[in-house]
């Protein structure tokens, strides 16, 4: 089972944003010494939370710092951009470090609508994903009216950070997937969704068969209480951006645990932390077998984060064990 993480550039309360991206990258080559798959970073705009806003420079940092491990954007999201300039930069990165690059492209907007208008998105104008899509990969292969450079031996790779619709322009597509949030939990058996991205692919160049990648938050301590105390910075912010519309910085355990909770913040908390993989080791890795039969992924993107750099990379140490023979 290929094992890789995705790393958002957690802001900490506290800290300059600086940080975060020097975490990231600290994180990369710990990643690396590892043996994880893959390392892709996140885009986020003007949310206090995430200092990561620009990918390709981000990666372009880490790959300086790594020699062997994938790197890649989970993800780009495509509304924001124009094809042609995604194209470049990730192609720029391709010919920086050849085979190591990873495309992931989605479909989100700006997180509130003052970010919407200063990325001059307008919620009710066409989703144009599937031509942008398309667009994209014909500048990255060298078919497009314009040629996008500079030029490399291989396009990287493209996959489809997907919702329940994003699967559908996938398979269609034949690119690879990346699944995560309510639609691996909506059910105890197989997702059909899911079922049906693999009965409707359509084979492409570089993707002859479907690939699922699950991305989840996974969480290893010494126990099972121990692990969800570290979930909680995290569950705590996304409680709380629901409540005030801002994505905060995480905060230690003992500063939430000094603070007023509601009862609608604390079932938020709990609910959050139980989507989560989390426990011992040998608890983790029976919740991941299951989750592997019953979605039949290919790759887990682990997407954890907790206030405590320390536990985080202990978390991913353990989590790299897990499947090593």
């Amino acid at each position: 089972m290929k094992l890789s993480i995705l790393d958002r550039s957690r802001t900490r309360a506290g800290v300059p944003d600086a940080a975060a991206l020097t975490g990231t990258i600290d994180r990369a080559v710990h990643a690396e010494q590892l043996g994880f798959h893959r390392f892709w970073v996140a885009e986020h705009h003007g949310v206090p939370g995430i200092a990561s806003g620009s990918p390709p420079v981000l990666l372009a940092a880490i790959g300086a710092r790594t020699d062997r491990i994938r790197l890649g954007s989970g993800g780009v999201m495509l509304p924001n951009h124009q094809p042609l300039v995604v194209a470049e930069q990730f192609l720029m990165l391709e010919a920086l470090y050849p085979r190591r690059i990873d495309l992931g492209v989605g479909r989100s907007l700006g997180f509130t609508r003052p970010v919407r208008d200063a990325l001059r998105r307008d919620r009710t104008a066409p989703d144009t994903f599937a031509d942008d899509l398309d667009e994209l990969r014909r500048y990255l292969e060298g078919a497009a009216p314009v040629t996008a450079r500079p030029r490399v031996e291989a396009a990287p790779p493209m996959f489809v950070l997907a919702t329940r619709r994003g699967l559908d322009f996938a398979a269609r597509a034949g690119l690879p997937v990346v699944v995560g949030g309510p639609i691996l939990g909506a059910t105890e058996g197989r997702i059909q969704e899911l079922d049906r991205y693999r009965d409707e692919f359509v084979p492409s160049p570089g993707n002859r068969e479907p690939y699922v990648v699950i991305s989840l938050e996974v969480m290893i301590a010494d126990s099972t209480d121990a692990a969800r105390e570290l979930l909680l910075p995290e569950a705590w912010a996304l409680a709380s951006s629901g409540r005030t519309g801002e994505f905060p910085a995480l905060e230690s355990v003992s500063v939430l645990r000094d603070r007023p909770w509601t009862q609608r913040m604390r079932e938020q908390i709990d609910a959050s932390i139980e989507s989560s993989i989390h426990g011992t080791a040998d608890e983790v890795r029976e919740q991941l077998d299951s989750l592997f039969a019953r979605t039949g992924a290919d790759e887990l993107l682990a997407s954890t984060s907790t206030f405590d750099r320390e536990a985080l990379f202990g978390a991913d140490r353990s989590l790299s064990l897990l499947y090593r023979e």
